[in-house]
């Protein structure tokens, strides 16, 4: 039996503080990243870039959160930008440009890469909170 690779899960610091502060939990940024594994892609941007919705605590996803995530299946996602629905509808095409092109940029970077995005604090590690009791 071989175990596959557990995918490599991040956020950048900007996403950090927000879902800090929204009180957005890693358990539930894994769930989402579960989910996008398993094909249940909320909207795929293109260029590695997808929209997943998030729940909120205490409540389910459709009241919850947006997130765009620089994502290649089974590897690596990393949250870089979360939003209410109800504050923000859809992306415009510069966004939308320019998040493809941050997720084709990040998404090339190597595993020692992205070790020295999380030594210098501009990439964090997202892990169940279980296990961080």
């Amino acid at each position: 039996m071989t175990d596959k690779p557990q995918i490599r899960i991040y956020k950048n610091r900007w996403f950090a503080k927000y879902a800090s502060r929204e009180g957005i939990s890693d358990t539930a940024l894994m769930a989402a990243i579960d989910q996008a594994n398993r094909g249940l892609v909320d909207a795929d941007l293109g260029g590695g870039l997808i929209k997943q919705r998030v729940a909120r605590g205490g409540g389910g996803k459709s009241g919850g959160y947006r997130t765009l995530v620089f994502f290649r299946r089974e590897e690596t996602a990393v949250f870089a930008f979360g939003f209410a629905k109800s504050s923000k509808a859809n992306l415009n095409e510069v966004e939308l440009r320019t998040y493809k092109m941050a997720a084709k940029i990040v998404l090339a970077l190597t595993q020692a890469q992205v070790d020295t995005e999380v030594r210098e604090e501009r990439l964090f590690e997202v892990n169940d909170d279980a296990q961080n009791l």
